[in-house]
């Protein structure tokens, strides 16, 4: 059995649909807290899959937040490995900052919401995407910051609020803005954990519940196409 490891910064932001199809793909996965964990005690090279996932802070905030600094060096260690890895949210920004490039606060405001992706210059290249890219598949977004591009990556998506919504090196590294793997029950969580930053955006809690009615179960549909598909690349011989 291969063993998946999850990074975490707030309990509720799992790897929710992304889960399932580990444990169907002969996964065990395995939890770290990365606010209180020892990235100096962590192997980066053990696991055979890391998933970053999301939180509400910043990259950048690294003087409130110092666990970022290791975290950040670990990340790059794991990428430099040439093992599987895919960051989520505050994941992708992790790694983009590992691969050297900028991490800050977006200039077009907050993106919180069900919104379509595109494909991007390199999208061809990724044919697991398709199920992300199809209509009306429509991914959560819940994010202030964004990145740039690293070097040497592809670019995979955009959507109409923020040119940088995916990328990827090769087969094995993954970075993703928006949220692939969330689902409707799921998603209960974090309407209370992120109520505070729902309620400074003006967004009406309801209505958000509301379009996750329609669009998260079409996402966990595609999302088990699309994460399959991506295993079964980022692992092929």
């Amino acid at each position: 059995m291969k063993k998946a490891l999850a990074i975490t910064h707030v309990a509720f932001e799992d790897p929710a649909s992304l889960t399932t199809v580990l444990r169907e793909s002969d996964f065990a996965l395995e939890t770290v807290d990365a606010c209180t964990a020892n990235f100096n005690l962590l192997d980066p090279t053990a696991p055979d899959l890391v998933v970053v996932m999301g939180g509400p802070i910043g990259v950048y905030e690294r003087q409130s937040y110092p666990f970022l600094n290791a975290e950040v060096d670990w990340v790059a260690r794991r990428i430099a490995s040439g093992k599987p890895i895919v960051g989520l949210c505050l994941g992708a920004q992790l790694m983009a900052a590992a691969l050297s490039a900028s991490v800050h606060p977006g200039k077009n405001g907050k993106e919180i919401g069900w919104f379509p992706v595109f494909p991007a210059k390199d999208a061809a290249l990724y044919p697991e995407w398709k199920h992300l890219f199809a209509t009306p598949v429509r991914p959560l977004h819940w994010h202030g910051d964004t990145f740039d591009l690293p070097e040497g990556v592809h670019h995979i998506a955009f959507s109409a609020q923020y040119q940088n919504q995916a990328f990827a090196k090769g087969p094995k590294v993954l970075g993703i803005q928006c949220h692939p793997e969330v689902t409707a029950t799921g998603l209960e969580r974090w309407y209370v954990g992120h109520a505070c930053e729902l309620a400074h955006a003006g967004i009406d809690v309801a209505e958000l519940r509301s379009a996750g009615r329609v669009y998260a179960p079409q996402l966990e549909a595609a999302g088990r196409l699309f994460w399959k598909e991506w295993l079964a690349g980022a692992f092929a011989e």
